[in-house]
């Protein structure tokens, strides 16, 4: 397969500011002919817009048109935090492929993230993050900034104030390591040979969600080998610990009591470094070859793994260390790949932590097709296409606790044949439902096929993970090396919800036992005040939205007082300019959720849900159309500063620059349809 940059829509980045475009731009020529409606349907149209609702919804429609690509998806940029560019500089170093051109427009962009403060968030507005820096930091001094550069300095004074090396999350200490900036006995183990453990066995890798495997797997030949690539004096970073670390230093803090599984697990971890310091290791030389075999094997045709760059980055890293030459095949296409997820402008380069073609592209056409555009549309037809094209045909990791499933689903990047997850896969079909493509029988068997798969992820507990069924060993989150907290991947409302919509649209009955599991579990894990916790966006606002809907589609009598607390929820949380918003350190802090500046995208979903609640009337909803219409630019687009996404809850936020537009233009749509059945 040819490995090829594909084009990303161009007025969905965040450089969107530093490079304006005029009227004659010719990069707005993207969309070839599938961009316009038929003029017979404008006619029409003409005379019906009227209302700033029909005006609002006409103009972004129009600015989807202009975004969509010529091969029909639409794609906008993933923005997360700077550790992965900075991470991205640190590889460079690493395996001796620095490229100063490319590495001064990396700090560029790091540098254009530094607060006034001197530190790096992992949100929009958030707080200083200790990790952040130091990887920022270090990236800077790599790329040649000096301690005494003023940015280095404002930075390292928050370090230093903080704790400094020595404070840092696992991964940060890990990245050091890698340059003895830091010692690898203060890593927590991931001995390799967990390689070797069975299937069932609560530490075999499989028990892990598929982010961790995917990362951990080759990390864990790195850290078998332990390589260090010694710097220049004037690249080091020793400057950032508060005094010479001690032997002690390298030992994990316990927590309170005595036998608690934190406290239990550290004391395994010690008992793990004798182990990796003795000569003899029955088994690592097998479970080397293992986890080497499973990184080859994993890898896409496209050179990405697991299609998110930790994943990515470590596996080029393994290779690397087990000897595997620059231009080695599996080497050059995984980097390849990183470079494949940057988006680079004439002054910088941001390196995405992952990229999201599928779901863009998903959520916009549901938007369309919420918004009233004719389903047989060009435009619609070509996207709906491209999704079909994309669906998976082969097994992936998901085949160990689901062996007799058939393949299929939908992934979140343009190839992740490993690992197809259910809210893509839930997405997909829901927006391509009613779309007219030339071939309805291939679209059917499809759709049946993935529904299929969806429902043979269901859990025991009747919920949904996104990844992996029953990948629910919570006590994992208590080893040393889980200090992300993210090492499952458990059932969650949200998706739950998903699936729920997902039966519901495609008229599955209410005593279907899937629909009954799965109902049973979201009315289990509502909040008292009446909220769904979101995992995949923020926070409670998405989580209600996600499961009103799902309730909604599948038939619930949206009268009942479970579902009216949700909504009273949602209406006590408007903001007094009529729309809501949610900060992401409502995960850090309950008492904030549905507190927050407010969000176009957010706004769209608490209406969405309100809408699904059967409140199309209720004034709350009035006041949150309004101030959409009032906020949209004329170019039909909103404007949002805030990360509105979910990696990690607390630690690793996203921003989906396609949010800002794709859910306010489904809640007006929806918001007019319904307005218009009951005239």
């Amino acid at each position: 397969m040819k490995i090829s940059k594909h084009p990303i829509s161009h007025a969905l980045t965040s450089f969107n500011d530093a490079a304006k475009e005029t009227k004659d731009d010719p990069q707005k020529k993207r969309g070839g002919n599938v961009h316009h409606l038929p003029a017979s349907i404008w006619k029409k149209r003409d005379v019906e817009t009227t209302s700033p609702l029909d005006q609002a919804i006409e103009r972004t429609q129009e600015f989807f048109f202009r975004e969509q690509l010529p091969a029909g998806y639409w794609w906008a940029e993933l923005e997360s935090n700077v550790t992965i560019t900075a991470e991205y500089i640190m590889l460079f170093h690493f395996m001796g492929l620095v490229d100063r051109d490319k590495e001064r427009k990396m700090a560029t962009y790091l540098l254009s993230k530094q607060t006034e403060e001197g530190y790096w968030c992992i949100w929009y507005g958030g707080p200083g993050d200790l990790s952040t820096t130091i990887e920022a930091y270090f990236a800077l001094k790599l790329a040649g900034y000096p301690a005494d550069h003023p940015a280095m300095e404002k930075a390292r004074a928050f370090i230093l104030g903080k704790g400094g090396i020595l404070k840092a999350r696992v991964f940060t200490k890990i990245f050091l390591a890698l340059f003895g900036e830091f010692s690898w006995l203060g890593v927590p183990s991931m001995p390799v040979e967990m390689m070797l453990l069975p299937n069932g066995f609560t530490f075999n890798l499989y028990e892990f969600s598929s982010w961790s495997r995917a990362t951990i797997i080759p990390l864990s030949i790195v850290m078998a080998e332990r390589p260090v690539r010694k710097l220049p004096p004037w690249a080091r970073v020793q400057e950032l610990y508060v005094r010479p670390p001690r032997p002690t230093d390298y030992t994990f803090t316990k927590e309170d009591g005595i036998l608690t599984w934190k406290n239990i697990f550290i004391g395994i971890d010690h008992i793990l470094k004798v182990y990796e310091a003795s000569p003899i290791r029955p088994g690592m030389k097998k479970a080397m070859a293992i986890a080497e075999q499973w990184v080859l094997e994993h890898q896409e045709p496209t050179g990405d793994w697991g299609g998110i760059q930790p994943a990515m980055l470590n596996s080029v890293l393994a290779l690397h260390c087990l000897g595997y030459a620059k231009d080695h095949p599996a080497v050059a296409k995984g980097l390849q790949a990183l470079a494949n997820f940057c988006i680079e402008s004439d002054d910088e380069i941001v390196l995405q932590s992952c990229i999201s073609p599928v779901w863009d592209t998903a959520l916009a056409l549901m938007a369309m097709v919420d918004s009233e555009v004719p389903t047989d549309h060009p435009a619609l037809v070509k996207a709906t296409q491209w999704l079909l094209d994309r669906e998976v045909r082969k097994p992936g990791d998901w085949k160990i606790k689901a062996p007799d499933l058939e393949p299929s689903g939908w992934v979140f990047e343009f190839q992740n044949d490993w690992y197809p997850d259910v809210d893509d896969s839930g997405i997909v079909m829901m927006a391509i439902k009613d779309v007219k493509v030339k071939d309805p029988k291939a679209k059917d068997e499809a759709v049946k096929r993935g529904i299929a798969w969806c429902l043979g992820m269901q859990s025991k507990n009747g919920g949904w993970g996104a990844f992996d069924k029953d990948n629910t060993k919570h006590i994992l989150n208590k080893i040393p090396f889980a200090d992300l907290e993210a090492l499952i991947d458990p059932p969650t409302a949200d998706l739950t919800g998903r699936m729920l919509e997902l039966m519901g649209t495609y008229g599955y009955p209410k005593d279907h036992p899937a629909a009954v599991r799965a109902l049973q579990f979201v009315k289990e894990n509502q909040e008292p005040d009446g909220p769904w916790w979101g995992r995949w966006g923020v926070n409670y606002i998405y989580g209600t939205w996600s499961v009103l809907c799902g309730l909604d589609a599948y038939g619930e009598d949206m009268g009942q007082p479970y579902i009216r607390k949700a909504v009273e929820w949602l209406v006590a949380h408007q903001n007094p300019d009529g729309g809501w918003g949610e900060c992401c350190e409502s995960y850090c802090d309950p008492k904030l959720a549905g507190t927050g500046p407010t969000t176009a995208s957010q706004t769209g979903w608490a209406l969405l849900s309100l809408l699904a609640a059967g409140e199309m009337d209720h004034p709350s909803v009035a006041r949150g159309i309004r101030y959409l219409i009032e906020t949209q630019k004329p170019d039909g687009t909103w404007d949002e500063d805030q990360f509105t996404g979910t990696g990690f809850p607390k630690y690793f936020m996203i921003k989906y620059h396609i949010y800002r537009n794709c859910f306010p233009l489904m809640a007006l749509g929806r918001y007019r349809a319904l307005k218009r059945q009951k005239a």
